[in-house]
């Protein structure tokens, strides 16, 4: 096995591959919770769950990075969570598994761009959206 503590040049593309995969990873886990947000599904444990299962068991994210990184994105089994209807609610905690601090973020966002946008008129008809985001 390589040598990482002797060998910057292999530190530096572990990095570097740990930091592509995570953006990989978080764009996948973004297009995810968007589908929810969208239909304004409100941001569960049970969900959150979905999301993490979903976005791991991407097929294209498995075929772009070796094993060894893809078990660095998995949350340990000794950390568990509520699987409950109830609304995600972490705290103050920062300390999140990768795929949930992705979609929680995600929603925040969401929650914050409402927040900006002016109310619609009353009476107005719902905005209608294009498939292709037109």
């Amino acid at each position: 096995m390589n040598n990482l503590k002797a060998d910057p040049t292999n530190q530096a593309l572990a990095a570097l591959r740990y930091q592509t995969a995570a953006r990989d990873l978080e764009h996948i886990v973004r297009n995810i919770a968007a589908r929810y947000i969208v239909q304004q599904v409100p941001l569960t444990w049970r969900l959150l769950h979905a999301i993490e299962a979903e976005a791991l068991a991407d097929l294209g994210f498995a075929s772009r990075h070796d094993a060894l990184m893809l078990g660095l994105f998995q949350r340990p089994s000794d950390l568990p969570y509520p699987e409950t209807d109830e609304a995600v609610n972490f705290g103050t905690s920062t300390a999140l598994p990768a795929v949930f601090a992705f979609a929680v973020s995600a929603y925040e966002e969401a929650a914050a761009r409402r927040a900006t946008q002016p109310p619609a008129p009353e009476g107005a008809p719902p905005k209608r959206t294009r498939a292709w985001g037109g």
